[in-house]
């Protein structure tokens, strides 16, 4: 059960952050789907999911990557798309320090130009060393780059705070970067 909930739980990170297209789901402009149609969608890819796999996947991620409306008919990812949605985040006064957490290999460049979005909507960072040490090391060794939140604000940078207490942000500087 474990193997499938994983693979359920990579199959919708895809397609509500990334490419809907690849199961023909259709997201609205804020990111949302019909629940029963990713239950549909997903089972015509050879799966067999009901309402409680989708529930269970969301209740467990430790990452927090999924959210429902109240009713629990609709479901969309709090954050990490590389395709535009209208989050309708509301902006957000950072705490002084955020870390970022990236590959030893990567370290070198992002010093030369800082951290940039990339194909995501937004940088990532987190509030405790730990998650960005864990993020990190998906990559490789990982390092962890200290932010300088509170300068980046007041020099008129916007954050916000996705649903799953990431941090976001349109790109770092070098200069509000340290290792």
């Amino acid at each position: 059960m474990e193997k499938q909930l994983k693979h359920i739980s990579k199959l919708m990170s895809l397609v509500l952050r990334h490419k809907p297209e690849a199961i023909g789901l259709q997201l609205n402009e804020n990111g949302w789907a019909n629940v029963a149609e990713l239950i549909s969608k997903i089972n015509e890819q050879g799966n067999n999911v009901n309402f409680d796999t989708i529930n269970t996947v969301v209740d467990t991620n430790d990452k927090k990557r999924f959210a429902f409306n109240e009713d629990k008919t609709m479901i969309r990812a709090s954050q990490g798309h590389s395709i535009e949605v209208e989050l309708n985040l509301k902006a957000v006064t950072p705490p002084d320090i955020l870390y970022h957490g990236t590959a030893e290999r990567f370290v070198e460049s992002i010093l030369k130009e800082g951290l940039n979005k990339q194909q995501r909507q937004h940088v990532h960072l987190s509030l405790l060393q730990e998650t960005a040490k864990a993020v990190g090391a998906r990559h490789g060794k990982p390092v962890i780059l200290h932010i300088n939140a509170k300068a980046m604000a007041e020099a008129g940078f916007v954050f916000y705070l996705s649903d799953n207490n990431v941090w976001l942000v349109n790109s770092v500087p070098v200069e509000y970067i340290t290792v």
